[in-house]
């Protein structure tokens, strides 16, 4: 029976020590990645405005090929949505929705997912001239956890974990779009 009660004692101090370290760690967050695709911007920024495109390159979506996606409104104009619903932990149940375009050098997304998890982010995939030849995409996410999931960010590198999806994702894109004759 003491035993138990040290077990016990000692699983209660360590999630005691987790909560209270969750009221000062950060619960925002921002991940940006940027690439240079040889395209002109304009060719560029043609491509990623339309939300549908970014089935193509979007490791998430490329997640489940099957996932049931809906969408509302016309494509490449504010109010956008598209909702997806996969079987696939990873993926979920959300949607993504354009909240303003700024014609030729910005797009910004409102991101509501409900499962695994429910939360909600603010992205945005900028595209600026390198030359006439190139351009810089940047796409970036600004996110937060809630207390007490925010103790999370002490195991787990949330930040960083998006950020090698980001990449991947700004890799397929380069490929699709300077494979675009």
């Amino acid at each position: 029976m003491k035993i138990f009660k040290i077990i016990l004692l000692l699983i209660v101090s360590v999630i005691g020590v987790l909560l209270i370290a969750a009221l000062f760690i950060k619960k925002d967050y921002t991940v940006k990645r940027e690439i240079v695709i040889n395209k002109p911007k304009e060719t560029v920024f043609a491509y990623v405005k339309q939300l549908k495109n970014h089935n193509n390159f979007n490791k998430w979506m490329l997640a489940d090929p099957a996932a049931k996606k809906t969408y509302a409104g016309t494509d490449g104009t504010p109010g956008f949505t598209m909702a997806w619903d996969s079987d696939i932990k990873q993926l979920g149940k959300g949607e993504q929705q354009i909240a303003r375009i700024d014609e030729g050098s910005e797009i910004d997304y409102q991101l509501r997912f409900k499962e695994p998890f429910e939360g909600d982010a603010d992205a945005s995939i900028i595209t600026a001239p390198v030359s006439t030849d190139q351009t810089k995409v940047t796409w970036g996410f600004n996110s937060s956890m809630q207390y007490p999931l925010n103790a999370m960010m002490i195991f787990v590198d949330i930040p960083g974990m998006l950020g090698k999806d980001l990449d991947t994702s700004l890799l397929s894109l380069k490929s699709i779009i300077e494979l675009k004759q």
